[in-house]
């Protein structure tokens, strides 16, 4: 009896599944037959859409305004009378709903909201189906793969847990130490006994190879039962959604989809399409359609940005002035300067260039050179004193040498060069064998170098802060030769000496020059306001934190403009209230009113800009909030079917 009923059992399972597979197979050919396939739409922009007929409570929405000639204008909800053609006012109501295929959608922040909704058809829904959605957006040319939908049905998961559990009662039984094949108690006490033998040999002795051998079978085996098992496992990376779907009583399933993109320059569309498959276990069933495309079109504020160059007095002050440091080594108690000693050829180098370009220079000659050259602390103050001036002398004398060369071989490359009369306007040739004007080499001492040694110790990583604080304490002294016999008794004076004590041994070069032809003191001129210029192509570049950054000071009509895209309203509202009203400016303040949920200054401001500017009738449409305002009042109807 027992097996009769078993076979039963299994013979009713089998007709099931095979009344189930044909029912799958009659559906899947319908689909294809049909090329279903699934959709994107816009959703609805303030509600939910309406799929009966049921009425809500008429509106009525009136609007006093004033336009720019004083008289005061009424607007309302209105539709044109097919027989008078007049517009008349009408009550709203939201019986129908309207299917578009495009948007206009406001630029925030630098970035966009793209809303949409996959509708997919009750047909395509089956128990032992998944189905995978690829939205695909395509932008300046370029496409990108955005985040699938998967709908997977009740049997189809259901075979995922179970193909998942099989796979991990296998990886179970996997071995990970190797050391459990080992017979640890038999090989202890003869490790014990035996103390001379080899430990690996007599744990190769112990081990159970034939067990071993099984494990890494059963390791390598490991992809092979993974696909066996699991043929379509659970995909958590690159899914917006996967979700079980139930059943859902012969209604189609929404997803609402919101994808934030970064702005870029020239960006004005953006177009959105879906593609996908219909899935058993591993098996492609269906290849869905790719869907019509959703448009959307982007409403930049960065259009506005005003780009006439804006200039600013800056002052040119005939003498100026450029400094360079070298460390440059001597010996012990020496001022002479060898070019071999240390880092000197490399730093002695860095100051010849620099003298090199300031005399090929066409802006700028030379009046004169100081040169100063600091000392270590080792010593005495008073001889470190006469010590740096010696130096500074001979780096005073050694440069001076190496310039004069640089001029003549200029003369001698020009053969004449001209100089500028003091009015600016007369000049006349000298020959190159004319004295060039000297350059004054100034020496100086700058004695023990103790301003630089704190802010090394202060700087540096290796010494702790307790240590930082004992030399910063000996440092009060106003004894500088008392100061450094404190440092002598340093625990950490070893460093002192052997990192810091070298970069204190500088030599500065103080370089002071003049405005070639230039005879007032200062010339006060106009020139571009770059950082101003700066500001304004990052407005264009949506990168709206810089701009504010570089136009915040300015507090003009373009930094209202980056302020209204940061959704600081009150900031450019401040600003533009004190423009002059064009239409530009008029518009923006719409924009901003409506923000600000005035309704009334909105609708009056940006009339005023159709009046002052026709284009704004068209412009209204791409922004959202004035595109309310346009819906809501019919403003400029007229205008668009003329």
């Amino acid at each position: 009896m027992k097996c009769r009923c078993r076979y039963r059992v299994l013979l009713a399972s089998a007709l099931v599944l095979a009344c189930v597979g044909c029912a799958q197979s009659r559906k899947l050919s319908e689909i294809r037959d049909r090329e279903l396939g699934v959709d994107l739409q816009l959703p609805a922009k303030n509600t939910p859409p309406k799929l009966d007929s049921t009425r809500r409570a008429p509106v009525h929405d009136t609007i006093r305004i004033t336009g720019l000639d004083g008289r005061e204008v009424l607007l309302m909800r209105a539709i044109r009378d097919d027989e008078t053609g007049d517009m008349v006012a009408t009550e709203e109501l939201d019986a129908a709903y309207v299917v578009a295929r495009f948007r206009n959608v406001a630029e925030r922040h630098g970035k966009i909201d793209l809303e949409f909704q996959v509708i997919v058809p009750r047909e395509l829904h089956d128990s032992h189906w998944q189905l995978r959605f690829h939205p695909e957006m395509y932008v300046l040319g370029d496409s990108l793969r955005l985040d699938d939908v998967v709908i997977t049905g009740t049997e189809y998961r259901r075979a995922q847990l179970q193909g998942l559990r099989q796979y991990e009662r296998y990886a179970g039984r996997i071995v990970s130490d190797s050391m459990e094949f080992v017979d640890r108690r038999s090989l202890g006490i003869f490790l014990a006994r035996n103390t001379k033998d080899s430990e690996r040999e007599a744990e190769y002795h112990y081990t159970d190879h034939f067990a071993k051998y099984l494990n890494g079978v059963r390791i390598s085996r490991k992809p092979e039962m993974w696909r066996k098992y699991v043929k379509a496992p659970i995909v958590t990376e690159g899914v917006r959604l996967d979700t079980v779907m139930q059943d859902i009583k012969g209604k189609c399933f929404i997803y609402n989809y919101v994808q934030t993109i970064n702005t870029r320059p020239k960006l004005r569309k953006v177009d959105v399409v879906l593609s996908g498959a219909i899935f058993e276990s591993d098996r492609r069933l269906y290849t869905i359609p790719v869907s019509e495309p959703l448009s959307f079109y982007v409403s930049s504020l960065n259009a506005f940005a005003d780009g006439t160059e804006r200039y600013k007095t800056q002052v040119v002050h005939r003498a100026v002035s450029a400094n360079a440091s070298a460390e440059i080594a001597f010996r012990a108690g020496r001022s002479e300067i060898e070019e071999s000693l240390s880092d000197n050829s490399r730093e002695i180098g860095f100051i010849k260039s620099k003298l090199r370009l300031l005399a090929n220079n066409d802006e700028f000659d030379i009046d004169s050179i100081i040169i100063t050259s600091f000392a270590s602390p080792e010593g005495s103050a008073a001889s470190n004193v006469s010590l740096t001036y010696r130096r500074a002398k001979s780096a005073s004398d050694y440069f001076s040498n190496f310039l004069s060369r640089i001029r003549d071989s200029i003369r001698r490359e020009e053969g004449f060069f001209v100089s500028v009369g003091d009015d600016f306007s007369e000049g006349m040739m000298r020959r190159a064998d004319a004295a060039p004007e000297p350059i004054r080499f100034l020496s100086r001492s700058g004695g023990e170098n103790w301003s630089a040694l704190e802010a090394l110790v202060l700087a540096d990583t290796v010494l702790t802060e307790s240590e930082k604080n004992e030399y910063l304490l000996l440092a009060r002294n106003p004894d500088p030769d008392a100061r450094e016999r404190a440092v002598r008794q340093l625990g950490f004076q070893s460093r002192l000496y052997g990192e810091m004590y070298p970069k204190l041994r500088s030599v500065r070069f103080d370089f002071h020059l003049h405005r070639k032809g230039m005879v007032k003191d200062t010339v006060h001129t106009n020139v571009l306001d770059t950082v101003y210029m700066d500001g304004v192509q990052a407005i264009r570049d949506h990168d709206y934190e810089r701009a504010l950054e570089l136009l915040s000071p300015y507090q003009d009509f373009n930094t209202a403009v980056a302020y209204l895209a940061m959704d600081r309203n009150r900031s450019a509202l401040s600003i533009l209230k004190d423009c002059p009203k064009d239409a530009k400016v008029n518009y923006m303040l719409a924009l901003v009113y409506q923000r600000l949920g005035e309704e009334r200054d909105a609708v009056e401001c940006y009339v005023r800009s159709c009046e002052q500017d026709p284009s704004y009738v068209y412009r209204g449409n791409l922004d959202p909030e004035i595109s309310e305002l346009i819906r809501k009042y019919n403003i400029n109807k007229e205008d668009e079917e003329i």
